[in-house]
Parts: structure tokens; C-alpha cells; sequence
């Protein structure tokens, strides 16, 4: 009997991993084309920081460190709401983030990444806790409008490289123009079963069409 309670509340815990709505940036839904969609951001504050290692072991010491600052390694010893996506893009050598730029993570040819935590709304730049660990950074994503295409599986690089080519060809294909690396956004825990899971692959794009947003609920 004691060991089905414990199955019974390790699944019920589960599932409340999988359906947990986390708040997410606002964004207004610009256009619908078969691969992609575009997506108009507004802003949203973010903590980051700057990893080395392969695509997974890279991910797992981002996570580490950003997670320590929001569960309350930081001067006021705040605990925070976890938030997504988690993002990732590769870091670029030689060029610090200023006072109003995303937290995100990808690699170079080094293999360094900037991983990023998105930040709950109700706080402002003046009002977030600051870290503890000086390797973590306080930020602001600016407005953008990104082409974003979502997918689900594991957490691999192959997954994420076959469709981050995929919307690549299609921009290409629809003659829109990539101003910025890809991001990878991972929206779930690592709890989520790998068939459930949301991922995208953004990038920011040059956008002149005009036209009402289409609304999204």
C-alpha cells in the first residue's frame, strides 16, 4: 500500500510538472506561413550567463547557476517564479551585453553559450534582486519581431540543428532576412516526457509588412 501512495504522488507531482503554466514574454502573432511563425515581442527582462562545454553539458551549468540566483542566491535573498522559455544562443566573442539586451544560449566554434532565464513581468530593472555570483547578468530584451518554429523531442543537438536548418531554408525560401544568431527556447521541465515537450527555434528578422496582428489567446 505505502509504495502505490508513492506511485500515485510521484505521478500526480508529474503531471503538475507537465501542465504547470509558466508565464511566458508578450508577444503579438504577425503572420502564420507553413514552417514558422512571426512573432512581435515586446520587451522583457532576463538574467544570463556565459557557459563552455558541449550543447547538453554546456546547458546543465547555465541551468545550475541561473536557478541558484532565482531560488535565492541574490542580495535580497529573494526566491523567484520560474518563468520560459530558457534560452540559448552562442555567445559572441568580444561583445558584452548591455543594460538592455535578452538572455538566451547557442555555440561557437569554442563551444561558449549564453544561456538565459526570462524574468517574471511584475519586476522592472530597478526592482530585481541582484545576484550574488558576478557571472550572471541583469538585461532587457528589446521589442523584435522573430520568426520562431516550434518543435517537440529531446533536448539534443541533432534535434535542434536539423530544425534550426529547416527554418533557415524556409526564410530563405520566403525571402526573409535573419539579422541576429538562432536562439534555442526550451519551454518545459526536464521532467516532461520527450514526446510532450515545446521547443522553438527563433531568430529576429527584418520586418516591413504592414497589417493588423492576429490576436493570440
Amino acid at each position: 500500500m505505502k509504495t502505490c501512495r508513492i506511485l500515485v504522488g510521484i505521478g500526480i507531482l508529474s503531471f503538475a510538472t507537465i501542465t504547470m503554466a509558466y508565464e511566458e514574454p508578450l508577444y503579438e502573432l504577425l503572420e502564420r506561413a507553413d514552417e514558422y511563425e512571426v512573432r512581435q515581442y515586446a520587451p522583457y527582462l532576463v538574467a544570463e550567463v556565459d557557459v563552455e562545454g558541449e550543447f547538453g553539458e554546456a546547458g546543465n551549468k547555465a541551468f545550475r547557476l541561473l536557478a541558484a540566483y532565482i531560488f535565492g542566491e541574490n542580495q535580497d535573498g529573494e526566491k523567484m517564479s520560474m518563468t520560459a522559455p530558457v534560452e540559448s544562443r552562442p555567445t559572441k566573442e568580444g561583445v558584452r551585453m548591455s543594460m538592455t539586451t535578452p538572455v538566451t544560449s547557442t555555440a561557437t566554434a569554442t563551444e561558449k553559450y549564453t544561456y538565459a532565464f526570462v524574468m517574471e513581468r511584475k519586476y522592472t530593472l530597478d526592482t530585481l534582486p541582484q545576484p550574488r555570483n558576478p557571472r550572471i547578468r541583469l538585461g532587457e530584451a528589446a521589442a523584435r519581431v522573430m520568426a520562431v518554429r516550434r518543435y517537440s523531442g529531446r533536448w539534443t543537438e541533432e534535434n535542434y540543428r536539423k530544425n534550426e536548418i529547416e527554418l533557415m531554408q524556409a526564410l530563405s525560401d520566403d525571402d526573409r532576412r535573419p539579422i541576429d544568431s538562432p536562439i534555442l527556447a526550451r519551454y518545459n521541465s526536464p521532467f516532461t516526457p520527450w514526446f510532450m515537450r515545446r521547443n522553438e527555434v527563433m531568430v529576429e528578422i527584418e520586418w516591413e509588412d504592414g497589417g493588423d496582428a492576429i490576436p493570440v489567446k
